[in-house]
């Protein structure tokens, strides 16, 4: 999805000796990609990050253009499939727009490829469906959440004790969702500024060196979605012997 021009794209030779290893190092940055079904378009999962596999002669015009709707006044006089017609009604009447609104009860996606409609509106989680039918973002009708409820009538205890052991591991597979362990060593007078570079965990653990009365190991859980910059930032503030490892469970 490109919301506003804010993702960047990056166009990959498609296929050739630097394909694959172009989309490894990319993999190595800690980019996460979904491939589209004609694997010409990769969408980042993680960053706002796109790939376009094209022929290496194409890549030249591609990097030249520019083009993306700028939101809501675009879709004055267009035809908009969808399946959430009350909806999508009242954004229109909302934003001042006045568009046709075509219903499909499924496959929305495809209307445009049809010529049913010129824009869709639809029930997304990371858009990459959209990516991968050519679509882009133009505007957010709603956000919205999963969560869990629990029934207000009383449970029995042991009942009531299963229900919270569930929950308690939900919440740690959902803490260490994309976390990594991070150890590193740094001066004891550059902590305070450490600490303020990770986060992801209540406090992390500071363990003096041997043989050292400056240095420290620091250990810490950190998102992977601010891995590397976090990464770079840490280097930047005197840390050194940085490891990285992936994170299974977590008990807080």
């Amino acid at each position: 999805m490109d919301t506003s021009g804010q993702r960047i794209k990056i166009a990959v030779q498609k296929s050739g000796r630097l394909t694959d290893h172009s989309l490894h190092l990319l993999e190595r940055c800690g980019l996460k990609f979904t491939q589209s079904k004609d694997q010409l378009f990769c969408y980042g999962e993680n960053m706002p990050i796109d790939l376009l596999l094209v022929r290496d002669d194409d890549i030249p015009a591609l990097v030249a253009e520019d083009v993306c709707f700028s939101g809501p006044k675009d879709l004055n006089n267009v035809k908009i499939a969808t399946s959430y017609v009350n909806l999508l009604n009242d954004f229109l009447t909302k934003n001042s727009v006045k568009a046709e609104i075509v219903y499909f009860s499924g496959a929305v996606e495809i209307a445009p490829r049809l010529g049913k409609a010129d824009f869709i509106c639809d029930l997304v989680s990371t858009g990459g469906t959209l990516a991968a039918n050519g679509l882009v973002e133009v505007a957010t009708v709603l956000e919205s959440e999963a969560v869990i409820i629990q029934t207000e009538a009383p449970l029995p205890d042991w009942k009531q004790e299963l229900v919270d052991k569930i929950l308690q591991r939900l919440d740690g597979v959902l803490q260490v969702h994309e976390s990594k362990y991070i150890m590193l060593h740094a001066p004891r007078a550059a902590l305070g500024e450490i600490r303020s570079l990770l986060p992801g965990s209540e406090a992390p653990t500071v363990i003096p060196l041997e043989g050292s009365d400056d240095r420290v190991a620091v250990h810490a859980v950190c998102r992977e979605n601010v891995f590397w910059e976090t990464l770079e930032n840490l280097k930047a503030a005197g840390a050194s012997s940085l490891l990285v490892l992936p994170v299974e469970k977590m008990l807080a």
